[in-house]
């Protein structure tokens, strides 16, 4: 499966499924050549682990197709996860030479890098990378703002609410749609990885998303496929409105 999912890698940015929202999105064509000499593309299974908080980090980069964890660990060896990583989300950090989480792909992962050290550089000369990399950043601090509340205020079937908004947002980003209506989409996390990033009891999210499936607000094909046939309905649930709520 990853190789099939490598041969059918973009080669050509304007041809990127995550073209519009990467730190790319905002490079003219000559920028986007100079990208691609220094662009390469890794795969990784589900279960594999793409870093180690404390590794060396000789790329950055995007995810592509999949989803991928951060975690953190603590001295007493207990796991806490702290972040998804949806397509397009950026992994790295300019001018940090080590990384700082543990990341592990929850799904198949394909992701395109750029070596560490020329990216840096192409920082410095070409504003438009810089610019997209500090807008894709303010939004991960106002997210993780975001998350704080949910983490912290919210009740158990606004948490699940939540999530599931975030995901069908990014969906509907990604294909250049609204967020609206009917959204379908697949669940890209286990019940058991929900339970760990919402800080929840495995039987907690079991039970919360069999009343959200009782209560029509969701539908459910098998564990992962999932039909919202009302957006806004979702939206309640979760305690936000169509103009505030967890960002995309």
């Amino acid at each position: 499966m990853l190789a099939d999912d490598l041969k059918t890698a973009p080669r050509d940015c304007g041809d990127c499924p995550i073209r519009h929202k990467a730190v790319c999105a905002r490079c003219e064509p000559d920028e986007l050549t100079q990208l691609d000499k220094i662009k390469y593309y890794r795969t990784f299974e589900a279960g594999q682990t793409v870093l180690w908080a404390g590794d060396h980090m000789g790329f950055v980069g995007s995810v592509v197709t999949g989803i991928a964890t951060l975690t953190q660990t603590m001295e007493d060896g207990r796991t806490q996860m702290v972040g998804l990583l949806l397509p397009s989300d950026f992994v790295g950090r300019p001018g940090r030479e080590h990384a700082s989480y543990n990341v592990v792909a929850t799904s198949d992962l394909v992701m395109c890098c750029f070596r560490r050290k020329p990216f840096e550089g192409l920082m410095a000369e070409t504003p438009h990378i810089a610019q997209r990399l500090l807008e894709m950043t303010l939004d991960e601090l106002d997210a993780a703002r975001e998350w704080m509340l949910v983490l912290g205020r919210k009740t158990a079937r606004e948490k699940i609410a939540s999530l599931l908004s975030v995901i069908a947002r990014r969906n509907a980003s990604l294909s250049l749609s609204k967020a609206e209506g009917t959204m379908v989409f697949d669940l890209p996390l286990t019940r058991e990885a929900m339970s760990d990033y919402l800080g929840l009891t495995l039987e907690t999210v079991s039970r919360q998303i069999s009343a959200l499936k009782k209560d029509g607000i969701i539908q459910l094909e098998g564990k992962r496929h999932v039909t919202v046939p009302d957006f806004d309905l979702l939206l309640d649930e979760a305690g936000d409105d169509g103009d505030g709520g967890m960002l995309s």
